[in-house]
């Protein structure tokens, strides 16, 4: 009998799977292959959508790995509960990152503030064709285009309030991103524990326990690119600071804090932090800029090809080609995703994210083997 719940099917739709039976056309296996293909699509599409979000969890994950040794080194030396041992961290981060806005951010608001209060003595300066600034303008007579286009340097000065506006907001993203990216590491390293442990009970023992024995392997080697990589940051950021000292170029300890932080980046943080620092040498004097540069193109060249990679096959046991192409790989995806900042992410995530497919490789590389040999 027919059960009396189940919809009847209609006489078309009977009549259109019976003439494909008898025709031996898959159509069941069509319209399941189409809705696998629209689902794909679909969840690729809502995935992309929420890149960035997706992307700032990355990097929150990343960061709560790399803490999580410090909340342990915690909860040993007396903090027993966990969240206290969090909070500690927490208060810990925020106080270096407070000090490093501060070493940042003292310099340039009092390099602006001397410049809003000498900047009326140039222009008076200018004005009267005295000082280098007045020998400029009359030997390439700036001050007869001035006259002359007055009325569009009006119009620019006009336009200049929407740009600062959006500066103004996106300073306020960036704020807003810092403070999810924090709150979302606090919870992290609060709720790890309890999730890992929920996880690890939904699988079979032998499961569990070869899970976890590869997650410690995965966190050891996340652990080991931080070191690694801290390592060669710290020489970056005296290797500038002696340069730069030796030179007598202000602001010494702020570049080297700046290089070594950039530099955190593998393979590109060294050229990107050199940029900034070699212009600003070029601005004390062309001897300081000229020395400042050989300096980072020597420094840049050992790092990439000695340091880097010497001390990342140490740490996380990879071939040092394999951190370089990691590297790369991971930068070109990342900007392929998200843009300036995927690019960033990709490069921060690419070697720990290398070790972790090195890490299960050679989990799975002994099972390969045992079942080609049992064949």
């Amino acid at each position: 009998m027919t059960d009396p719940l189940e919809p009847e099917s209609s006489p078309s739709r009977s009549r259109l799977m019976a003439s494909a039976d008898k025709h031996n056309v898959p159509v069941r296996t069509i319209f399941a292959t189409v809705a696998i293909v629209a689902a794909t699509y679909l969840g690729a599409l809502f995935l992309y959508r929420l890149r960035d979000l997706l992307l700032l969890m990355l990097v929150g994950g990343f960061i709560a790995l790399l803490l999580n040794p410090l909340v342990l080194a915690f909860q040993r030396w007396g903090l027993r509960r966990r969240s206290a041992a969090v909070l500690v961290v927490a208060l810990i981060s925020l106080l270096i990152f407070a000090g490093l806005a501060f070493a940042f951010g003292y310099p340039l608001v009092r390099s602006f503030t001397h410049l809003a209060n000498t900047l009326p003595a140039y222009v008076k300066q200018a004005q009267t064709g005295r000082g280098w600034i007045g020998h400029l303008l009359r030997q390439y007579h700036v001050d007869e285009w001035v006259t002359k286009n007055s009325s569009k340097l009006v119009s620019l000065a006009q336009g200049l309030s929407k740009p600062a506006l959006a500066v103004g907001k996106g300073a306020a993203s960036v704020l807003v991103m810092l403070l999810t990216v924090f709150t979302f590491v606090v919870l992290l390293l609060m709720e790890a524990p309890k999730l890992r442990t929920v996880v690890l009970e939904a699988m079979p023992p032998a499961r569990a326990e070869r899970v976890a024995r590869l997650s410690a392997q995965v966190r050891k080697a996340a652990s080991g690119y931080m070191v690694g990589n801290l390592a060669t940051s710290i020489i970056a950021g005296v290797v500038v600071f002696i340069t730069l000292a030796l030179l007598g170029v202000p602001f010494a300890l702020l570049f080297a804090l700046w290089v070594a932080l950039v530099d955190f980046l593998p393979t590109i943080g060294g050229a990107l932090a050199g940029i900034p620092t070699v212009l600003f040498a070029f601005g004390h004097s062309v001897f300081a800029g000229v020395v400042t540069f050989v300096v980072f193109m020597i420094y840049t060249q050992l790092e990439n090809h000695v340091l880097n990679p010497v001390i990342m096959a140490k740490s996380v046991k990879l071939n040092p080609f394999a951190v370089f192409l990691a590297v790369l790989f991971g930068a070109e995806v990342g900007a392929w995703i998200g843009g300036i900042f995927g690019g960033f992410v990709g490069v921060l995530l690419a070697v720990p994210l290398a070790a972790t497919g090195h890490v299960i490789a050679r989990d799975l590389w002994p099972r390969v083997k045992a079942d080609e040999a049992s064949q």
